[in-house]
Parts: C-alpha cells; structure tokens; sequence
C-alpha cells in the first residue's frame, strides 16, 4: 500500500491539548514545522523548532491576527499538486516548498455564542484562514494530508510510525475536514440570522450513532443520529447513558422520548408509563416510588412491555417494585445506590440515564419534499395557570379538585388527540386517546377507568364540538372538567355541565399532539 511520506508541516491551532507532543514527534520524524503566533510560541517553548510563517512569507502577522497565513508562499504549497510537474516548476520559480500536511483547528465560535458574549466579541471569533487553509489541504488531499481536530493526532501518530498515509486515509480526513468547516459555516449562518431575526433558512448536523436492528417494523432499516449543531443535542434521549440492557430499538427510542417529556411536564416527582407514543399511566406524588405505582394502577395490564420515565432519581423501593414487571426501558436522571443492581436482574430491560434533560424548544416533522418546523407545545402559557383559568359552571370547587385538574391539564398534553385524561389523587385513572371523535376518546377513557372513573375530574385537549363528549362523563359521575373552549357551541356544552352541576373549566389555549 503505497504511502505518501511527510516531509513540511504547517501547524496553527486554537486548541492546544496535545500540541507539544505533536510536536515533538514531527520533530522526531525530521518534519520541517512552520507554525503561526500562539502556537509557534508553545512549541518554542516546549524545545520544539519551528519556523514562524512571518518569516518565511515576509510579511508580519496583521490586523490583530486577521490575517496570518493568507499569502500565496502559504497556499501555494497546500494547492499545488505535487504529481504535476508544471505545478512544481511554478513553486520552484517563486521558491515556494510544498506542504505535506497542514494542522489546524479553528476559532471557538460556538463555544463563544454559547457563553453570551457580545456581537463584536463573537465576530472576531470567526475564523477566516483557519478554514481557507483546511479547505485547500482538502480539496488537495492527492498531496496533503489535513488534520482538523485533536482527536485525529492519534491517526497521525499511526501514520508517522507507518510511512505516512495512504490516498484513502487522506480522502477520509478530507471527508472531516469539509464537514468541519460546512458545520463551522453553519453554525455563523445561523447565528447571524438569529442575530438578524432571519428564520427563513434552516441547517441541521446529525451524527450517526449506531444502525437500529430495524425500524417499527422489521422490514424497514433504521438508523439513529444525534443533532450536533446544538448544545441541547447533549441532554436528549440520543445522549443517555445505558447502564444495561439489550441495544435500543426504533420503538424504544421513540417511547422513551415521548415517556421523557410526559414526565418532565410535571415540577413534582412524576412518572409517566408509555406504551406506542401514547401514556398508559402518568401520576405525581410526593416520592418517585409512590408516583411510579399510582402511574402502574392507571392501567397495568397495557404497563406491561411499556416504558417507564421518572423526572427524579429511581430509589430502591421503586425498582423493587419495576423489577416485578415487565419493562421494555426505563430512563431516569438517576439511580440510587443499589436500584441498578436491582434493576439489572431483568437480563432485557435497557436501564438508561439522562442527567440534564431539557425539552427541545421545536420540532422538526419531515413532509414529503420538505419539513414542518413549530415550537414546542410547552406546558408554560398563560392558559396553563390555573389562575388565568375561567369557570363556566358549578360551584367553587376545593382545593384538592382544583390540583388534580391542574394535573390533568399538564398531563393530557401528552395524550395523542383526539384525548381525554381521568385522573384523581394526582395519578390518570383512565386515557382515551388518538381517536377521530371526542365522543369515541371520551367513552375510551371512561372504560378504561371502570368504577374508579366516579369522582374523578376529566381534562379535554381540544374543546368539545359538541355536548354529547362531555355528557358521557358527566353520566359517569365526572366531579369536574377542564378544555380549552372556544366551540361556536359552547353555550350547549356549558349548558351540560351546568345542568349537571359539575365544574367547568375553560383554559383558552388548546394541546392538540398528533404525531
């Protein structure tokens, strides 16, 4: 396998863990270093010889450092093609050497947005040769080898003690290095247009994790990718850390997902029990365990092969209790002591740990030829306080009733619409959901939850279009309501609940999920 020896290196990086050691060992290899400022300086200092660019350009570094390697005696001898001889001819009579690797990364213009700093302070955190000489190297990867991350000194190490590297080698640094700098652009372009209040253009980077064993179903191939273009792609179900179980399937990461923000609506200690997208138990409580058996009563038998989220750390005593059931996953942003061994006897269930979830603040849906793109429907508006609510019938209902409608209110959110959610004691007795009518959701719900649906109170995602939804909970003993309103025959569904004497509830904002 033929490989390309290296001869003349030029070196300028931001990030210098590794840089010394680098160093040394080009040096060790007889490599001729050119190097730029802050980074000839540490090798220098280091023991390291290298010639500083200005040197051999001629030409001082200008501009507060804008402007560095930007000189044709620099690029020359990234571009030229060292298998052609009129190239070469052209660098002899400008006496102009050729590079045969090029070392850089770039400025930290993320990092820098991420920390708040101010426009100007994040302008001069654009890159411009940094980037000019990565791509040079890349396009003429036939004779340069480029190296733009510090996690790839590694593959250079190898090939130093190897003889250099082979064409393929240098075609796949090539590959990182144009989507180095592509994500580097993004991330401007973006940032900009935010700046700018420009929405009228979007990119996203994923990052393939690892090919799913199939898709929903097994006739379909799957892959999962993490969304690297954002910091909050670190605190999604992509990131959690799996402490034992089989590997992760399509359906997995999807009910974990959705289990996930079910749970995190909740400020209280809540568990949420997903099974296909749609909750089959969610409750609050003042500890995980209790939460977590209030959430299983709701309704066990579709519990089991479910997915089980908790917003707190699972104890003990709630994975005694999950041990005892079957569970496809359970994700948490912690485990007590003990509560993964625990756990870890089921040889199957997928034990997975996020420690700082955060929900996305929009969603992405693929359409054919092109993508939906909205804000997250974030339990948080105006309509959601119960203070901002406005009573259409009944009496004044007492404290205890008014928090488990709260609790219905954030937990229908999580229901596919049409939805209906029972609930009592803050835990859902009884879910309706994804139906074409209110009607057929509210009779789901209410057989669902048997004799216990008397007493307890209903929450609506959408307003009743008619009365005849609502009247199937009245007949089964509902003790209060709350929807959005907003029908054009609202006074006829007011009107049923008054004359039933139940509480109604009118939020004006609406949580429909359909997909």
């Amino acid at each position: 396998m033929d490989r390309k020896k290296i001869s003349r290196a030029l070196v300028s990086v931001y990030d210098k863990v590794g840089l010394v050691e680098l160093g040394k060992n080009l040096e060790k290899f007889g490599i001729e270093i050119l190097s730029t400022g802050s980074t000839a300086k540490t090798l220098r200092e280091a023991g390291v010889k290298v010639i500083p660019v200005e040197d051999y350009t001629g030409f001082p570094e200008m501009l507060g450092g804008r402007v560095k390697t930007l000189h044709p005696r620099i690029h020359g001898g990234i571009l030229a093609d060292q298998s052609d001889p009129e190239h070469l001819s052209q660098l002899a009579a400008q006496d102009i050497a050729p590079f045969d690797l090029i070392v850089i990364n770039l400025y930290p213009f993320t990092e820098t947005i991420a920390s708040g700093a101010k426009f100007e302070e994040c302008i001069e955190q654009i890159d411009i040769g940094g980037p000019s000489a990565l791509r040079g190297a890349a396009k003429n990867h036939k004779s340069v080898a480029v190296i733009s991350d510090p996690s790839q000194y590694g593959l250079l190490n190898e090939a130093l003690n190897s003889g250099g590297f082979t064409l393929l080698e240098r075609q796949k640094l090539a590959m990182a290095t144009f989507r180095k700098t592509a994500e580097y652009d993004i991330a401007i372009s973006e940032w900009l247009g935010s700046e700018l209040e420009q929405d009228d253009w979007r990119v996203k980077v994923w990052r393939k994790i690892a090919d799913l064993r199939y898709g929903e179903n097994p006739h379909q191939d799957a892959t999962v990718f993490l969304d690297s273009s954002t910091p909050v792609a670190t605190t999604g179900i992509t990131s959690a850390k799996q402490h034992h179980g089989k590997e992760m399937s399509f359906n997995n990461y999807t009910d974990a997902n959705a289990a996930l923000r079910a749970a995190y609506d909740h400020s209280e200690p809540c568990v949420a029990i997903i099974k296909h997208a749609n909750p089959c138990g969610i409750a609050i409580a003042s500890d995980i365990a209790t939460a977590h058996a209030a959430a299983h009563a709701c309704d066990s038998v579709s519990a089991f092969g479910g997915v089980v989220a908790a917003n707190r750390s699972v104890s003990k005593k709630m994975a005694l209790a999950l041990s005892e059931i079957f569970t496809e996953v359970v994700v948490a942003p912690g485990y007590e002591d003990g509560a993964i061994e625990i756990l870890s006897k089921k040889p199957s269930i997928r034990i997975l740990e996020i420690s700082d979830y955060k929900i996305a603040r929009e969603e992405l849906r693929p359409i054919s030829g092109g993508m939906l793109i909205q804000e997250t429907d974030l339990i948080n508006v105006d309509g959601d306080s119960s203070a901002n609510w406005q009573q259409v019938s009944g009496a004044k209902v007492s404290a205890e009733v008014m928090r488990d409608l709260e609790f219905a209110w954030r937990s229908v959110r999580a229901v596919k619409s049409n939805a209906i959610l029972l609930a009592k004691n803050g835990a859902s007795v009884g879910v309706g959901m994804g139906q074409v009518n209110r009607v057929d959701s509210a009779r789901l719900a209410i057989d669902r939850a048997g004799d216990r649906a008397q007493g307890c109170v209903a929450a609506s995602d959408a307003f009743f279009p008619f009365a005849d939804g609502l009247q199937i909970l009245l007949t089964a003993g509902i003790s209060a309501v709350v929807a959005p309103g907003g029908s054009v025959r609202d006074a006829e569904v007011i009107e049923a609940a008054k004359s039933a004497g139940v509480p109604m509830f009118f939020t004006g904002v609406r949580h429909f999920s359909h997909a």
